[in-house]
């Protein structure tokens, strides 16, 4: 065992060295494809948290009208609290309302405004952020009511955009990772193919398939694993270096289980492709 260990060792770190031109290009071929990967998942989990906090707050608006009666009022705030799909909502009156438009509005808006041209509001937390859409559908032909308003339609398209740029990454990293897979499976095959004689005189005096096999197998795994490293310190330096909005903000955990993906497939890939190269190439 320990003189086989010793071959396979040996005959692993001449290959590489032998091949070094290809075995430099197929590490960056692979650390550039997994740094996508990774920059795909990050950007996938900050996605999905900061959908998940915009959903957490989505507030949906009913407006009513500046002469609505305290009796639509009343019968608009005695439905939506008794509503099991709202979850909590405040009572803003014209006043208030007025206050708010004149923090919001430029001086030269706001100065035409009255409080009793001001709409009062409620404005409601939905149960379930999909609820919004229920909410704004049964109290906008209310009486009283002149408006219900909703940000689901902004958190939608911005989560669309991040789907596509999503979809983008992956095909790219797709892409780049079977680059990859073939550059090694041709360096291997390149390996193979420089010691076919003393292959062949193995195989005369007795070794087995897997005895020849293992240098090979072995030499697409540092492949994999030194460019999956190397694609691994990218990802934590795109994590701590580009700023984020803290919705978009990701810890550590996220991070460590990023680069744990991110290594395990640059193994998988440097392997499979060593696999297929031996077994397409290599007539034992």
């Amino acid at each position: 065992m320990r003189v086989y260990f010793r071959y396979a060792v040996k005959e692993t770190l001449t290959n590489l060295w032998r091949n070094r031109m290809m075995t430099v290009a197929a590490i960056l071929t692979v650390a550039v494809s997994l740094s996508l990967v990774g920059a795909a998942l990050l950007l996938k989990q900050s996605a999905a948290q900061a959908s998940a906090q915009w959903q957490q707050g989505t507030r949906v608006t009913v407006w009513m009208q500046p002469n609505a009666t305290s009796s639509q009022v009343d019968a608009v705030r005695t439905q939506l609290t008794s509503s099991p799909i709202v979850k909590d909502c405040t009572y803003f009156t014209q006043a208030q309302d007025y206050a708010e438009a004149k923090t919001l509005l430029p001086k030269s808006e706001w100065e035409v405004l009255t409080i009793g041209a001001m709409p009062s509001s409620f404005r409601c937390v939905p149960t379930v952020p999909q609820d919004a859409f229920v909410i704004e559908s049964t109290f906008s032909n209310q009486p009283g009511v002149y408006r219900v308003t909703a940000p689901e339609q902004q958190i939608r398209q911005m989560n669309h955009a991040i789907r596509i740029l999503q979809v983008v990454f992956l095909i790219l990293a797709g892409v780049l990772l079977l680059s990859a897979t073939v550059l090694i499976l041709n360096t291997i095959r390149m390996a193979i193919f420089a010691r076919r004689r003393e292959v062949s005189v193995m195989k005369l005096v007795g070794a087995t398939n897997w005895f020849i096999r293992v240098p090979y197998i072995t030499e697409g795994f540092i492949q994999g694993l030194l460019g999956s490293a190397v694609a691994a310190l990218a990802v934590t330096a795109l994590h701590t270096w580009y700023p984020l909005h803290n919705e978009f903000a990701l810890d550590t955990t996220a991070l460590i289980g990023t680069n744990v993906v991110v290594v395990l497939v640059g193994v998988l890939i440097g392997s499979v492709g060593s696999a297929i190269a031996i077994r397409r190439f290599l007539e034992v």
